[in-house]
């Protein structure tokens, strides 16, 4: 069999830099397509680079640009035939009156935490980075996960391909409106709402192909990355995962998926969460 083929969007920190870190390290044949937006800035996946010579490509893709996605989904088919496993990890987090928080962006306070806080441009911002984002990738990668399958979900020998390629988006449990009790953080829950009902639709569509694509969303957990620590305060330690941990929890379950699994939202211990 060939080599499994990993493209990993928002690869340049926090989890998509794990998944990146997880997969060559404890996936030894496995080849990963790392994209981020200023791979130029992306110290640490060089590092990687450096690190798994000929097992990992850093490619440029803006996913709040239609063109760059489409760009990117040329050149990574003149690359490679397949794509095995697809995960979508970038996305950015409201701060206080709808401001964009980024890493080294400075101190901001908790963001709209009421209905004040929320504006037009901070809300268009994260719906488009954590929702339309991630669509336009399955848009144009699709094709290439259908021609996948290799190496990741459950694949039973005694019967046919279940499964070809897995789409996994990075949720929130906070998108949840079935567990939503606290209110707030508006545009942030509106954008993972939304990101599983894209998934929720991945899923019919793609579930239709020869063979099919499973698409899931998962939550990682509280996770201590540069994007939400800021909002730590009050997360118990035994809650709050590093990276490490939560990407072990989130492989365990893409490592369990099938055609029977796809479609739905699981919490990073593999429970299903509501929608």
């Amino acid at each position: 069999m060939a080599a499994p083929v990993v493209l990993v969007q928002g690869a340049s920190r926090g989890l998509g830099l794990q998944f990146c870190r997880h997969i060559l390290t404890r996936r030894a044949a496995a080849v990963v397509i790392a994209t981020c937006r200023s791979p130029e800035d992306a110290a640490e996946l060089r590092v990687l680079t450096a690190q798994h010579a000929g097992r990992i490509t850093v490619l440029r893709m803006d996913v709040n640009r239609e063109d760059d996605v489409r760009r990117a989904a040329h050149t990574v088919r003149d690359t490679v035939t397949r794509i095995d496993l697809l995960l979508n990890a970038a996305a950015t987090l409201p701060a206080e009156g709808g401001r964009e928080r980024r890493p080294g962006g400075g101190r901001l306070r908790e963001g709209e935490t009421s209905l004040r806080d929320v504006t037009a441009e901070g809300v268009i911002s994260t719906l488009t980075t954590n929702a339309v984002g991630p669509l336009l990738v399955g848009k144009y990668f699709s094709g290439l996960l259908q021609k996948g399958g290799g190496g990741f979900g459950q694949q039973p020998a005694e019967r046919a391909r279940q499964h070809s390629g897995i789409m996994v988006n990075i949720t929130a449990k906070v998108g949840s409106i079935g567990d939503n009790g606290l209110g707030g953080w508006y545009s942030y829950r509106m954008s993972k709402a939304a990101l599983n009902m894209a998934t929720r639709n991945l899923s019919i569509e793609l579930g239709r192909s020869r063979p099919k694509v499973v698409c899931v969303s998962v939550h990682p957990g509280t996770v201590d990355t540069d994007l939400s620590r800021p909002y730590h305060k009050n997360v118990p330690k035994d809650k709050l995962f590093s990276a490490e941990v939560s990407v072990n929890h989130l492989m365990s379950i893409v490592d369990a998926l099938n055609m029977e699994k796809t479609g739905k939202a699981y919490n990073w211990d593999g429970t299903e969460l509501p929608w």
